[in-house]
Parts: structure tokens; sequence; C-alpha cells
């Protein structure tokens, strides 16, 4: 009886002591732990809230960049290119970077060189994602393919044909076009056989392919006059 008596003296002695403690911590400390506690719960707050001004921000681009759509295709491209330029502006929600794209698209159907200038500018542009950069350059080449130097096109659109490129269906189409305009079969050939090669080749350029390869076995087109 006496062991249990004991035993729950020393329990309430231990347990005023970590009153006492805790109390003389509370009296040391307690502006430092409610300034704490105040700093987490408005930590969680303002990041609710920030979540919360970025969707809202995203869903009003979103909205903004199908109306710029919406009047492109409506035959309106003067407005259209109006919306998307103001809408590239902001450029802090995504569709900022989408809508360069598009109006380099929208003035590449008026102007092939226009259009692929405003893709070399989303190309040179550092804050562009590398990723982006590189189908800023390809867009481009496609945009020059019946002007530029076949040299200079190969030499910009081959790295992207690479097997681990993101680009790399649309590079190597391109580039075995660029090798059919030249009639250099030999180089289109060497790009079809890679889309053919290729597993992940999407279904609507196989079905191009079944054109190139039949252009290639024709062989080069010879002009009389």
């Amino acid at each position: 009886m006496a062991t249990n008596r004991n035993d729950e003296f020393i329990r309430e002695v231990d347990e005023e002591y970590r009153r006492d403690q805790m109390a003389k911590i509370w009296q040391r400390y307690s502006g430092l732990i409610i300034a704490a506690v105040i700093l987490i719960v408005g930590g969680v707050g303002g990041w609710r809230y920030w979540e919360h001004v970025q969707e809202t921000r995203a869903q009003a681009a979103s909205a903004r960049y199908e109306d710029a759509v919406k009047l492109s295709g409506e035959n309106k491209p003067q407005e259209a290119e109006a919306a998307l330029e103001a809408l590239a502006k902001e450029g802090d929600t995504g569709y900022g970077l989408l809508a360069q794209f598009r109006l380099a698209a929208e003035r590449g159907q008026q102007n092939a060189e226009q259009g692929a200038a405003a893709y070399d500018a989303l190309a040179n542009d550092s804050a562009v994602p590398a990723l982006w950069r590189d189908l800023a350059r390809l867009r481009a080449a496609w945009l020059r393919l019946d002007t530029a130097d076949p040299a200079q096109l190969r030499k910009t659109v081959e790295p992207m044909a690479a097997p681990a490129s993101a680009w790399r269906h649309s590079a190597r189409e391109l580039l075995g076009l660029s090798g059919l305009k030249a009639g250099d079969m030999d180089y289109a050939g060497r790009w079809f056989d890679q889309i053919a090669a290729d597993r992940e080749t999407p279904p609507a350029l196989r079905q191009r392919l079944a054109v190139y390869t039949a252009l290639v076995a024709g062989g080069p087109v010879q002009v009389t006059q």
C-alpha cells in the first residue's frame, strides 16, 4: 500500500512540476506563441486567398482568350488581334503566352513572314520556357518552308527531330517536305522512314505519310518546256 501511495505521490509531483514548467514557459514566451499562431493562421488564410485570386484570374483570362478565338472564327482578324494583344501583355496566367502563340498564328494567316517574325520573337525571348521556344522556332520554319534557304531551315529544325524531342513528329514531317521540295528524295525518305518507325507517330501523320512515301517512290518531278 505504501508503494502505491508513493507512486501516486510521485505522479502528482510530476504533474505539478509539468504544470509549473508550462506556466513559466507561457509567462516567458506567451507573446511569441501568440504571434506564431497568428502567423500560421494568417499564412494559411493568405495562401488560400492567393489561390482564389489566381483561379479567378485564370478563369477570366480563359474567357477572354475564348472570346478572341471566337472573333477570329467570325472573320474579324483586327478585333481578334487586338484582344489577343491585350491578353498577351498581361502574361501572368499562362494564357498570356498562349495568346502570343495564337497572335503569331493569326498574323501568319495574313502574311507568312510577319507570322514567322512573331514566332521568332517568342523563340528569342529568354522568359519563355525552352520547350515553347523550340515550338516557336518550328512554327516559324513551317511558315518559311516555301521561302527559306533549305540548308538554314534544316539546321534550325533537325535538333527538334531527335527521338527525345516533344516536337519530333512535326519536325520530321517538315524536314521530309523540305527534301521533297528540293527534289532530294534520299533526304526526304530518311525522315519519312523515321516517322514510320516511331510507334508514337500520330494517326493523322501516318495517313499523310502514305502520300509522302508515294511521292518519294515516284522520284523528282521533271519539269519540261
